[in-house]
């Protein structure tokens, strides 16, 4: 029996964020850009670059409650816009996991000041307590949005306005403090490229309005520019002759993998992001060890699964209102802990993990 497809969601860029939202609608709201809010009780992540040690600057911040838990939950993805950080590769990306127990508004406050004041209450039906390690809890399943939906971000409160950076506990790869009898240093700048909301939108409704025409053209580019025949490529994939010659080929050039990543956005050119928890992700290139070999989780020792990527159209997007800010990539895969783990009464982000793959033609883009 064919396995279960993972619904997939799409993020396309929005409205500008204007100002500095606070509160509730900051951390609820998935944005690209803007420095990254701060659930209650949790500190903001401030990581820097293991290259060059300077701050990195904010990717994506997506809000992605998990359907069964009680924890409201945030992923931040960072990155060093640097020139000449572009070759660390994952050495200048980061990904941290921020979540905080759902309790009412009313109740925030006094629960902040009370180290145990955070409790598990029945968010959805049926709802398991997810806030202590010890016990044992099926793997959370994703809810229907991760963030703003088309309708939705429509009538949001865009006026609402960003969360002021705040100086908090440090997390794992902040910058070092300054030794003792060396005065005080003024804190680096922390690069920002310019913010937008990201709404959502379903890959399935997508399809039925999906023109080929832009894919076939960039398609025939590739073709012309690399001489080869891409259907003719494809055909011959499915025969069993074993062909070594075109096998070869494959490996050489990537090919077949390239294609299927084009045909497959052609749905949707201006994604940004795909969302499908514990679903599969869509390759640009040939996977490497590090898909098969993925390192667990370090506070629970669960695997990590896919849960969403980034693609080649967020690159244009994120810019800098004056400092000449930039990065290049093909896709960046996110994966998290399978069980979201979250330690009773942590304060500090959760690092996950990363795979960067690099754009094998980056004039299919601009």
């Amino acid at each position: 029996m064919a396995a279960v497809r993972k619904p997939v969601l799409l993020g396309l860029r929005d409205t500008t964020v204007h100002g500095c939202p606070t509160g509730l609608g900051a951390w609820t709201a998935s944005k690209l850009g803007g420095v990254p809010d701060a659930l209650p009780a949790v500190a903001a992540p401030r990581p820097v670059c293991e290259l060059c040690r300077q701050p990195l600057a904010l990717v994506v911040q997506v809000y992605c409650p998990l359907e069964g838990s009680p924890f409201h939950r945030l992923l931040h993805v960072f990155a060093c816009p640097r020139p000449g950080c572009a070759s660390g590769r994952a050495r200048s990306w980061k990904v941290f996991r921020s979540q905080c127990l759902q309790i009412r508004e009313k109740e925030t406050q006094d629960a902040q000041k009370q180290e145990n004041g955070l409790t598990a209450e029945d968010w959805c039906e049926g709802a398991d307590d997810w806030g202590s390690d010890s016990e044992e809890a099926p793997p959370p399943q994703v809810i229907s949005d991760f963030g703003n939906d088309s309708s939705s971000a429509k009538d949001r409160d865009w006026t609402a306005q960003l969360q002021d950076l705040r100086l908090q506990d440090p997390v794992p790869g902040a910058a070092p403090a300054v030794p003792p009898g060396e005065g005080v240093a003024l804190p680096p700048v922390v690069p920002q490229f310019l913010p937008y909301y990201i709404c959502v939108v379903d890959e399935d409704d997508c399809r039925d309005f999906v023109s080929l025409d832009h894919a076939q053209s960039l398609l025939r580019e590739y073709q012309q520019r690399e001489g080869t025949d891409m259907e003719q490529l494809l055909s011959h994939s499915l025969s069993s002759d074993g062909d070594e010659k075109y096998e070869k080929t494959i490996i050489k050039s990537g090919d077949k993998m390239f294609y299927k990543f084009m045909k497959r956005i052609a749905a949707c050119q201006e994604q940004i992001l795909r969302y499908s928890w514990s679903g599969e992700p869509l390759f640009l290139t040939c996977p490497t060890s590090e898909v098969t070999e993925l390192p667990a989780c370090s506070h629970c020792g669960i695997r990590r699964i896919f849960e969403f990527q980034l693609m080649p159209a967020l690159v244009s997007m994120l810019r800098s209102a004056n400092l000449g800010l930039s990065v290049e990539f093909g896709t960046i895969l996110i994966y998290t802990c399978e069980k979201s783990c979250w330690p009773q009464n942590h304060q500090t982000p959760v690092e996950e993990f990363c795979i960067i793959q690099e754009d094998p033609d980056e004039l299919l883009f601009k």
